[in-house]
C-alpha cells in the first residue's frame, strides 16, 4: 500500500470536517423584514411621484428662451411664468403672479428637506422673493434666469445663488 493510499481516508475526513466547520461558522441570514427599510406611506409616494413629474417637466424646458412676462415656451418664459406653466401642466396646480406672489401661496419647506418639485426662491434684484426656480434634487434647480438667458440648471450652492437664497415652498401635499 502506497503512502497516498494510506493518507486518502485521512484527507477525506479532513475535507469533510473542514466543509462542515465552514458551514457552521456562517451567521444566520436575517429575515427580509429587518433588511428592508419600511415602505413609504401612500401619501409620501404620491408626493414623490408628483414632485418627480414636476422636475422632469422642468428638465424638458431646458434651453427655452427667456422673455419678461413670458408664460409659455413658444413665446418665452420668465421665472414665475415658467413655474406657473410647469406646475399646471405637470401636476394640475394653478399658481399665478410674480415670484413673490407665488412664495406667499406655498407651504414653507426647510432647506434641508427639499425634494424634487419644490420651489426655491432668491433675492436677485434687491427685492425679497424676486426669483424662483424648481428644485430637481442634488442641490440643483431649473430656472429662467434673465433677459439674455435661457431656461437652465444651476446649483443652489453656487456662490451667487447661495448668497441670495431666501426660502423654499411646496405646493405638493
Amino acid at each position: 500500500m502506497s503512502l497516498t493510499d494510506k493518507l486518502r481516508p485521512f484527507l477525506c475526513a479532513l475535507i469533510v470536517c473542514g466543509v462542515a466547520a465552514c458551514g457552521s461558522l456562517r451567521s444566520p441570514v436575517p429575515p427580509l423584514s429587518t433588511v428592508q427599510p419600511p415602505l413609504p406611506s401612500a401619501e409620501t409616494r404620491l408626493r414623490d411621484s408628483t414632485g418627480n413629474e414636476i422636475a422632469l417637466f422642468a428638465l424638458g424646458l431646458i434651453d427655452t428662451g427667456y422673455r419678461f412676462g413670458g408664460k409659455n415656451p413658444e413665446a418665452g418664459l420668465d421665472c414665475s411664468g415658467m413655474v406657473s406653466y410647469i406646475l399646471e401642466r405637470a401636476a394640475g396646480i394653478r399658481v399665478r403672479g410674480s415670484a413673490a406672489d407665488i412664495a406667499r401661496q406655498g407651504r414653507v419647506v426647510a432647506s434641508d428637506e427639499l425634494r424634487p418639485g419644490d420651489l426655491v426662491f432668491f433675492n436677485t434684484r434687491n427685492a425679497p422673493f424676486s426669483h424662483v426656480g424648481i428644485y430637481i434634487g442634488d442641490e440643483r434647480f431649473v430656472h429662467a434666469p434673465n433677459r439674455n438667458g435661457k431656461v437652465r440648471i444651476d446649483r443652489i450652492a453656487d456662490r451667487y445663488y447661495a448668497q441670495r437664497f431666501e426660502a423654499a415652498r411646496t405646493f405638493i401635499d
